[in-house]
């Protein structure tokens, strides 16, 4: 297996030294990442009522490019944030601290990755947390994660960051010993370098990709990945030379928007249909593709459409590389596509359909470990085998 750590990496590039995440630095310096333009809302002809926030937010984020981003963000995850359980924590100048009002004006970031603006929300919660002793805030710091993971059942990457959060703010032998108002710094201070490493995991992903990217290369791309585009665009600043086959990305168009990000860097792209990939395959190189979650097996929850891209490629021995950030790592193990949560989304024909026709209506597909060929994390460059090793390590 080829790997090579992020430090590695960074250093060859700059004079400081990025660490893994289960060794965490004292200080860490945030890029300030540009504002990404919204899009706008789907009009489905057939509404339902049943459509997960994950789609919901997914589709606010990543379609056709629009000024009023913002208002669409409060207005895609307004209703189901609304209904979700809140944690008042503490009173902040006469009104309620409420984690989920925290993790809503994080996430209004088109930048700002969903898993991270629950850590920083949950940072937030020790903040302003009114507890007097370490089990009180324990269990404000547990109701408050059970209440984000709540408010969006769907979505893997809230569910796993949360997860993450407890095990690695909480998972210190020194609060046994300490006084309660230094063992709180001590969680704050952890909490923050938590967020602070996750936030970063993106640019570390897009330096440790970059030795697989070779000049005069064809990658294929499916639906709009942040951390895909990080790579992507890492390539092109650094003057290689290739160039990219967008699939439409189906119904929501995301790869419309991206193969619009890429024309703005002046990368050659291509956008496909969706159903033109075995057609081009024999002109790829390489997949390039994201993730919503990484699943103990190895494999990947991810934009429906991915599975058959894999097994394309794989029939075709193309190599199908997986860019995701470690807070994506879930304790699942999905035995086939149907053994996860569905995430439903709107779909829209043009045309009316009739009631009596069945709509698959799921956002997501599983693909197995063995129809993928390394998994670019920030825990360095894996392979599907390893994957259950580092989810171990993470949840210790």
């Amino acid at each position: 297996m080829w790997c090579r750590s992020a430090s590695f990496i960074l250093d060859k590039q700059q004079s400081d030294t990025v660490p893994r995440q289960r060794n965490p630095p004292d200080t860490l310096t945030l890029p300030s990442p540009p504002p990404l333009s919204m899009a706008d809302a789907l009009q489905n002809p057939n509404p339902q009522n049943n459509i997960s926030a994950y789609y919901q937010t997914r589709a606010a984020h990543h379609a056709v490019v629009t000024s009023d981003w913002l208002a669409q963000a409060q207005a895609a995850i307004g209703h189901d944030l609304d209904d979700a359980p809140e944690t008042n924590v503490a009173t902040v100048a006469g009104k309620p601290f409420s984690v989920i009002d925290e993790f809503n004006s994080w996430r209004k970031q088109p930048e700002l990755a969903e898993a991270v603006a629950a850590i920083r929300a949950l940072a937030a919660v020790i903040r302003n947390c009114q507890a007097t002793t370490m089990m009180e805030l324990e269990i404000e710091l547990k109701k408050a994660s059970d209440s984000l993971k709540s408010s969006d059942s769907t979505s893997i990457s809230l569910t796993a960051g949360c997860d993450l959060f407890m095990r690695y703010v909480t998972r210190t032998s020194a609060l046994e010993y300490e006084d309660f108002n230094s063992a709180k710094s001590r969680l704050i201070e952890r909490a923050e370098k938590f967020g602070e490493i996750s936030y970063k995991a993106r640019r570390i992903i897009a330096m440790l990709s970059q030795d697989f990217i070779f000049d005069d290369c064809t990658i294929l791309v499916h639906g709009f990945s942040r951390v895909v585009f990080e790579v992507l665009k890492t390539a092109a600043q650094s003057k290689k030379l290739f160039r990219v086959f967008c699939t439409e990305g189906r119904p929501d168009r995301t790869g419309l928007r991206l193969s619009n990000e890429l024309a703005k860097l002046d990368v050659p792209v291509k956008l496909l249909l969706d159903s033109a990939v075995a057609y081009t395959m024999d002109e790829i190189d390489m997949v390039f593709v994201g993730a919503d979650g990484v699943v103990e097996s190895g494999g990947i929850i991810n934009m429906m459409g991915t599975f058959q891209i894999a097994l394309v490629a794989h029939s075709m021995n193309k190599p199908v590389y997986v860019a995701a950030e470690s807070y994506k790592f879930a304790r699942l193990y999905p035995l086939d596509q149907k053994d996860m949560v569905p995430a439903l989304r709107p779909i829209d024909f043009g045309v009316p359909i009739p009631s009596k026709v069945e709509v698959e209506t799921s956002a997501r597909d599983y693909t197995p470990p063995q129809y993928l060929t390394l998994l670019f994390t920030d825990l360095g460059v894996l392979t599907p085998s390893v994957v259950s090793d580092e989810l171990i390590q993470l949840y210790l």
